[in-house]
């Protein structure tokens, strides 16, 4: 979330899409199904009338069977490059709020930038826990998820965290072997390199465990490191004498993972992370489909660690 006023939430993402494409993707019932809502929604829509003064009537399925009404009113339609509605409403209740959202292309590339307008600072900040709360960003994730499958058939993991700190000493958390052992393991593991080479080219190889007495060596080969915005590397499992190996706990999981990282400088000295997760080489259609099905636990998997790097972070 970038800064705007006391009373406003400022969103902006960036997709590798064409606006067309994009805005689509909004619009279009069938398309919205497949991505509106924090990971684990589905929706039904009941009607939409995409115009000024129309208006979106849909439910919302949450993963615990609780069912959310809304019905969007629409005040602007520009195609292609702007909509204004009020959202979080039902014919018995008040919206929400007013939302503002923009396209603008630029080089292939579609920038979304979203303002949702609260009646006080107060209700903006309250409304900025509760999305947090509620894994709501996580929407704009699926968005970015499903334009990748949409535009290159491409299936992949997205997340996105915001931290307060400049993007120079965010590289260094992601490319110093001694910042990346205290906050990238999944909550409860402890983990230690064997041998740390993070460079192109570059293999690094660590082990895992925790208090249960679990066990895990992995190893990192590095593709690219471009200071201080992007990483990219494989990964995969070992096992303690260093040969390659599944996952000990779920044997159809990929046998090689690709991970970018995107690092970008926000307002206010701030650094957004950009996860994009998927599987690398020569994938089984059953490997593919534990992949596709595990996207709940990687994003609580990736949160536990962004909370550990938050905290570190804090603590230096």
């Amino acid at each position: 979330m970038a800064k705007g006023k006391p009373n406003e939430l400022k969103i902006i993402r960036v997709y590798d899409a064409p606006v067309k494409m994009v805005w689509d993707a909004w619009t279009d019932v069938e398309q919205v199904a497949k991505w509106w809502g924090p990971r684990g929604f589905t929706i039904t829509t009941h009607g939409k009338d995409l115009r000024p003064g129309g208006f979106w009537a849909y439910t919302m399925h949450g993963p615990d069977g609780v069912n959310y009404e809304n019905k969007t009113l629409y005040y602007e339609v520009e195609k292609y490059s702007r909509l204004v509605y009020d959202h979080g409403g039902n014919d018995d209740r008040p919206p929400l709020f007013r939302v503002t959202v923009t396209f603008k292309e630029v080089k292939g590339k579609t920038t979304m930038e979203m303002t949702m307008a609260l009646a006080t600072a107060e209700a903006a900040e309250a409304a900025k826990k509760f999305v947090k709360q509620a894994n709501g960003n996580s929407t704009w994730d699926r968005l970015a998820e499903y334009l990748a499958k949409e535009g290159s058939g491409q299936e992949r993991f997205v997340i996105n965290r915001s931290f307060d700190v400049p993007v120079e000493t965010m590289y260094k958390m992601w490319t110093e072997p001694e910042h990346i052992a205290k906050w990238l393991p999944p909550t409860g593991m402890r983990m230690e390199f064997i041998k740390a080479d993070i460079r192109p080219g570059g293999t690094s190889s660590y082990f895992m465990t925790n208090d249960a007495g679990v066990k895990m060596w992995g190893s990192a080969q590095y593709i690219e490191l471009s200071k201080p915005h992007r990483v990219v590397y494989t990964q995969d499992f070992r096992d303690e004498n260093g040969n390659l190996s599944r996952h000990p706990h779920a044997p159809t999981w990929p046998p090689s993972m690709l991970t970018t990282v995107t690092l970008s400088s926000e307002e206010g000295n701030e650094t957004r992370v950009m996860i994009e997760w998927e599987p690398h080489g020569t994938t089984t259609r059953e490997e593919l489909e534990t992949f596709l099905k595990a996207r709940a636990g990687m994003m609580q998997g990736w949160t536990g660690s962004f909370d550990k790097l938050e905290d570190y972070i804090a603590t230096r």
